[in-house]
């Protein structure tokens, strides 16, 4: 039997780690290898706290570069700082997953102690063995991260979906961030790179779906107030419960509605909006 190349094109791209098979456009990692790997280098790099001055802080939140061009990168880093943002958060598709487009990203990031950058994996860079270049040069993509200002913590919790599920062990690891650590925090917003919901017709993958009963689940339990993704490249927000579930934009330099996703956070309140560039 021959399976049109048609279909092999389309179940090749969404890039699903369910056979764990090695090539082009598969990682060569299994999820619970990345977040192995992740967990290695979190124990020799604790995890993050921002102080700030004030109750009013700004995040910048971006995903689906695919460098390539480094114009709306580079527009969105001067923004952050410009506008003083706490940290920018990048949930992946950062690059085409080639070496050389790894380095072009890594030079144009700034320094972190003047902008904070918070990277994850996205699909894309997981292409040509490239989990092995993220990992040497940004570490870990499952972390969290902590804003503490004069009034309280929140937390922002990072997990690596670029194989399209999260995996028993990091979903693990989750939950006991969510049981352990939560508690203590005022909001706690989630970052990763699938969207969870399949909003249009797509070739985009979507986490299975008895993971996805488990996180609402989670989501719902412990207040997590909003989950930011990327992946599908058209922006869309939809809330279950209490928990906004936001898609961005592509960043992607020559794209119509290239942009970014700015959050805000004031007196405790949180706001958002989409910024695009045209």
């Amino acid at each position: 039997m021959k399976i049109p190349f048609t279909l092999i094109i389309v179940l090749t791209l969404t890039a699903c780690e369910v056979a764990d098979i090695p090539g082009m456009f598969i990682s060569y990692e299994s999820v619970n290898q990345r977040f192995e790997q992740s967990m290695e280098w979190n124990a020799m790099h604790p995890y993050r706290e921002i102080v700030v001055p004030s109750d009013d802080y700004l995040i910048l939140s971006m995903g689906d570069s695919h460098v390539g061009g480094t114009m709306n990168l580079d527009t969105l880093l001067s923004r952050a700082i410009t506008s003083n943002a706490s940290a920018v958060v990048m949930v992946g598709d950062l690059t085409t997953g080639h070496v050389e487009d790894y380095a072009v990203f890594d030079q144009h990031l700034p320094d972190q102690d003047s902008l904070p950058s918070f990277l994850i994996a996205g699909n894309h860079d997981l292409y040509f063995n490239g989990w092995e270049e993220f990992y040497s040069r940004f570490g870990s993509s499952t972390f969290f991260f902590t804003i503490r200002t004069p009034v309280a913590t929140d937390l922002y919790i990072c997990l690596d979906t670029g194989g399209g599920t999260l995996g028993n062990m990091q979903l693990d690891w989750f939950k006991e961030i969510l049981e352990s650590v939560r508690p203590d925090h005022r909001r706690c917003v989630v970052f990763t790179h699938n969207n969870l919901f399949r909003f249009r017709r797509t070739t985009t993958t979507n986490p299975p779906v008895e993971e996805l009963v488990v996180l609402l689940e989670l989501f719902s339990e412990h207040q997590v107030d909003m989950v930011i993704t990327g992946h599908d490249h058209f922006h869309y927000t939809q809330r279950f419960g209490s928990t906004w579930h936001i898609v961005m934009d592509a960043l992607k330099d020559g794209l119509s509605n290239a942009g970014y996703f700015q959050l805000n956070l004031k007196n405790g309140d949180i706001s958002f909006r989409f910024v695009n560039f045209n």
